[in-house]
Formats: C-alpha cells, structure tokens, sequence
C-alpha cells in the first residue's frame, strides 16, 4: 500500500519547486565559479522543459552519471568535497539535479528541505540587510510551496500565499525570543569549515609596489570609529596596523621575533573611542596612533601596533583611548636600532650614494630627513596608476618615473633614511575617514589604506614622517579623492561628489551601522545588559533555557487562543444535524456524501421502518430552519433532535 509521500506530484505543483529553487539558489551566483553556475541554469532549464512538454524524466543511470560528474567537476575547481565553497557549490548543483527525478510528493519534499538548508549558506558570505530581506523572501515563497504540495490541486496559489504569510508572521514572535534569550556564544560558530573566512579583503602582513594602491581602489568599509569627545582632525588620524621592518629589496616585511616591551610617555590627553571592526581575517586591530587604553584580550606588540592572538574572523567591536602626541622608545633595543638600519647589499646605488652624500656633508638627522621631503615636494606625482618598476625598483622610482602612490614613497624614503644612517621603518595602516553626520560614526575605507615611516631619533624616540603628505597635502589633509587626478581608478562610491547622493550613501550606510550594532552586534555582553534591565542580572544557560521556553510555551498558547477564535464557528442549525446524523450511525445507518436530506430520510424509512417518523420529523424542521421562514427559530429542530435521540 503506498503512502501519502509516494502518491505522484500534482502537474501544478512543478512551477512552485522551479521558483523555490531558484529563489534558494541565486543569490550564489556571486560565489561560484560561472561554470558551476551555468550547469545548474541548464539543468533548471532542462527540467522546465521536461514539464513544459509533459515528457519523460531522465533514467536513473543518466541521473547517476549527472552526479558524478558534478562532483568531478566541484573536485577539481575546489581540489576538495569539503569545506564551505565546496559544500555550497554541491548543494546547489544537487538542488537543480533534483528537479530532473520530480516524479513523487516525496521527491518534492526533498527539495523544500533542501532549499530550507541552502538559505543558511547565505549567511556564511553575507549578513547585511539586502540578503536578510531576500531569504525573508525566500522563507515565504517555500513555505508556500510545501503548503501547496499538501494541499492538492484544488489549493490555488493566491490561498497558498496568504496561509503562509500568515504562519510566517505568527513565527516573528517565537524568532525574536530564541534571538534574545537564546544563550549567546562569544567567538565564531563552532563547526565552521575552514575556508568559511576565505576571500576577506584587507590590509596584507606585506607590502611591495602596488599592493596598497589595489586596496585603495576597494570602496569596502575597513571599520568604524565613533568618537566620546570630540573628532580629532582630518590630518591626525592614523590608523597603526602592522610594522614592516625586513626589506628584501622589493618586499617589506614585519619583524617575526621577539622585541624589547613597548614604552609609552603620553603628551597629550586621552581620546575615547569605540571602534567596530570589519572581519579581515588578520590580528591586528587598527587602533588610532598611539593606543594607550586597550581591552581585555588586546595587547601592544615591540612596534605598538594592537593585535590580539585570534584573527578577526566577525566584526568585533572595542573600547579604545589614544594619545596623539607621544614619545615612543626614547631608549630602543640596540638589536631593533640595528635591524632597521638594515638594507639588501648592492640594492638601489643611487638611491645608496645620494644618502651617503647628504651624510658626509655632515646634516643632522633632522635636516637629512627635511632634504628627503623636500625631494618628494619638488618633481612628483602622486597617483594609484604608477609605471612597473624593475629589480632597482626605488632608483627607478627616485631618478626615472616620479610617480607612485603610498607605499612607493614610503619605502623609498625608509630606505633613504636607512642608507644615511638614520633608523627607520614602514608602518602601514589607514589614515583619515569620512563621518557620517547622520549617525556620528566615522566611515573608514578600503581606499583609505595608507603607509607612512618611522625614524628613531636619540632622545626622542620614534617619530611619524608621512612622505606622502610632502608630495600630495591633499591626502592627508581632505582625503584620497581630493589628492588625485580625474580619472584615477577610484571606485564610483568613493568619489560621490553630488549632495544628494552623498547623503544617500550616508543614510544607507547609517542604516546598515545600526543594523551591525544592535542586530548582528547582539552578543554576551548586550545580552548580560538586557537581561540586567529586565531585571535578570545574574543568568546562565540554565535560567536562560528555563526563561525561553516559559516565554515560548507563552506565547504558544496565545497562538493557538487566537487561532481557535478566528476559526469560523459552525453554524448551529448544521451542527444540531450533525447531531443526528451521528445517531443514525450508532444505528449503522451512513449519510452518503452525495446523499440528500429528503433522500436520505427515503431510505431509513424503507431500511429502518421504527425510525421513519421520527427522522423525518427532523428533516422536515431542518430545512424549514435552513430554507424558510424560521431562521431565527432553532426550538422545532432542536426538539426533534431530542426526540429522536429518544
């Protein structure tokens, strides 16, 4: 005997199962690779078209064949089965496989769950607003579809819609208190795969020729900073990320030992600020030069830049103070002074003589670094679209192109600095940001990217020269959009330059920073802080599973209370008749489907003579309830209901 999961698939419920699949799927189309993406439209199609002529689906060895050679193929591009591209890509190539074996109710649920699993994934790549209004989308159009599977044919589609609109909004209450009161997990998920933080963009642990100028030209927020007191300005902000100290004449490279302790003399009061860090799967914390306030978990490394021992694989958010004017290393490690005098040998001889030339005339430290800015002043051009440099990459860059971005001018000044005998290092980072007058927050980019130097003067410690102010004030002063050419591959969303286009990116993104703050930033510590308003100060997950499910088994008993009265009451005229009607069944007398009052009260007076009269007497008071005047009377019928009852 077959069940109800393996009756065959009503011919109307296809098209829901294409649009759910679609629905589920899509969005993907960003993450896979477009081969992936094309062999799973074509299968969509070919199903399509399958149901569209009413022919025959495909055999089980062409299926198996099907499988196969998907799974070769997300082999080969991913060199795994495994992990979340991987697993992703399969789903999703599965889910158009499975529309090609719809043949029963089962095969249809298969891909109602499968699409219920696949709007999950979408939150491994995004969390942000759009993609949580497309899964909501998503949710209401397969539950849809499974009610339409259970409805049969006769179920329209307008009904379907509407029924699970319904059922979607009596879910809001319970999904707000499981996002509440559910015990919150500080960290990542457990369980992710391993590559579930591939892809984030970021400031890189090196930096050659064109490495920062790629970054710049990305409008991706970095972070967010909002300030307790009032904004520094423009030109004081410096973001500190990692220290290069190791050059191997074309890459720089942080120091991987061990360094003497940071010390720190404050010059100037603190500034207080919370900053909200953007995921880029890195350590560092991009704190403002110089931090001297720093979280639990947040320590100074030997070149003062803030890291923390796990990289940040989520947005995370800090309470931060800086000083902008400090003293940093008066007395520095002799190793460290040594390190950074370091330079490859017979690396860049120009660049080589012309420091020893400005050091055997006998300048101060103070003065050689004053003829390297006004080198850079004289005869350069800052820009993100500098001429390929060769193996004396800074030569070339000095006495031959004259153009480059931030980290030519940078490194070259570094190893100006070194070659005359004057310690000195990279430092990478950002520098500036854009506020939002909207919400308050100060909007740091990708395109903000930046790196500036350090030398180390006796008696005064590491001091901050930033070449590129000297060739491009501008940058540092107003912002990268100011400081180049028209025509320079700035991303459009960066170079916003109408008002009212400005103030809708501000809206926009005010909205997402609200979103990131209070919806995905909801973790432990804003929960312990609810909880404690709500005068729950001391909780664990105990109390809290305790608490959800009273709140829940609450709310489900206003669900079904509600439910029940909006249940359409049965007439009372038809439940005195049903009354009857179950009585003449304990005499094992059934009223057909089809059957008719008058018919049936025919047939009990020729099967059961001793119940003729009376069951006609209730037939005769019914349809004059139903269909006469005495619609308003129930007494005749529910007295003869009695009477036969006796």
């Amino acid at each position: 005997m077959s069940t109800r999961a393996d009756q065959a698939l009503e011919r109307q419920a296809s098209p829901w199962l294409f649009a759910s699949a679609v629905a589920t799927a899509a969005p993907h189309v960003s993450h896979q690779a477009y081969w992936l993406s094309a062999i799973s439209l074509l299968l969509l199609l070919w199903a399509v078209r399958l149901w569209w002529k009413d022919e025959r689906l495909p055999g089980r060895w062409l299926l198996i064949l099907l499988v196969v050679a998907g799974c070769a193929g997300i082999l080969i591009e991913f060199r795994t089965l495994f992990g979340r591209d991987a697993g992703v890509a399969m789903l999703v190539v599965f889910m158009a496989m499975k529309l090609l074996e719809l043949k029963s109710r089962r095969d249809a649920m298969v891909v109602v769950v499968l699409g219920y699993f696949l709007l999950l994934t979408h939150y491994l790549y995004s969390q942000n607003i759009p993609t949580g209004i497309w899964l909501l989308f998503a949710l209401w159009l397969l539950t849809t579809t499974l009610i339409r599977l259970h409805g049969g044919p006769s179920n329209t589609g307008g009904a379907s819609l509407r029924y699970a609109a319904r059922l979607c909004l009596q879910a809001i209450p319970f999904m707000l208190v499981l996002y509440l009161l559910f015990p919150r997990i500080s960290g990542p998920l457990w369980g992710l795969p391993s590559d579930a933080h591939a892809g984030m963009t970021g400031l890189s642990d090196s930096m050659s020729p064109g490495s920062i100028s790629r970054l710049a030209q990305s409008a991706d927020i970095a972070f967010r900073a909002r300030f307790i007191d009032a904004s520094p300005a423009k030109h004081k902000l410096y973001w500190r990320g990692p220290v290069l100290e190791n050059f191997d004449g074309t890459t720089w490279r942080p120091h991987t030992g061990q360094g003497a302790a940071a010390t720190l003399d404050r010059m100037s009061p603190p500034v207080r600020y919370e900053l909200t860090l953007e995921a880029h799967n890195q350590r560092w914390i991009l704190a403002l030069d110089a931090p001297v306030s720093l979280p639990e978990g947040i320590f100074l490394n030997a070149a003062l830049a803030a890291t923390q021992r796990q990289p940040v694989t989520e947005r995370q958010r800090f309470a931060l103070a800086a000083s902008l004017d400090y003293r940093f290393n008066a007395d520095e490690d002799p190793r460290t002074l040594q390190r950074n005098l370091s330079i490859p040998a017979q690396a860049n001889p120009k660049t080589r003589a012309l420091a020893l030339g400005w050091r055997q005339t006998g300048l101060r430290p103070e003065e050689i670094i004053r003829k390297a800015q006004d080198l850079f002043a004289a005869e350069f051009t800052y820009t993100l679209q500098p001429p390929l440099l060769g193996s004396n990459g800074i030569d070339e860059f000095l006495f031959v192109t004259r153009r480059g971005f931030c980290e030519h001018y940078a490194g070259a000044f570094v190893f100006l600095m070194r070659a005359a005998g004057i310690p000195a290092r990279v430092v990478t980072g950002y520098q500036g940001g854009e506020l939002n007058p909207l919400d308050g927050h100060l909007v740091v980019r990708q395109s903000d990217a930046h790196a500036w130097a350090e030398v180390w003067l006796e008696g005064r410690g590491w001091l901050r020269v930033d070449p590129t102010a000297s060739v491009s004030p501008a940058r540092i002063e107003t912002g990268i959009v100011d400081a180049l050419a028209f025509g320079e591959p700035l991303p459009a969303l960066v170079q916003l330059r109408a008002d009212w286009l400005r103030n809708l990116r501000y809206r926009w993104e005010a909205v997402n920073n609200a979103w990131n703050q209070h919806v995905l930033g909801y973790d432990p510590q804003r929960q312990r802080e609810l909880l404690s308003r709500l005068g729950l100060p001391d909780t664990d997950w105990r109390s809290l599973a305790t608490l959800m499910g009273i709140v829940c088994g609450i709310l489900l008993a206003a669900t079904t209370a509600w439910t029940l009265y909006q249940r359409p009451r049965i007439d009372p005229a038809l439940r005195l008749w049903h009354k009857a009607l179950r009585q003449l069944a304990r005499r094992q007398v059934h009223c057909a489907p089809w059957e008719t009052p008058m018919a049936l009260a025919q047939r009990v007076r020729e099967q059961h003579p001793e119940l003729g009269e009376a069951f006609q007497n209730v037939v005769d008071a019914y349809l004059r309830v139903r269909y006469g005047d005495a619609n308003d009377n129930l007494t005749p019928l529910r007295d003869a209901v009695a009477r036969f009852e006796q």
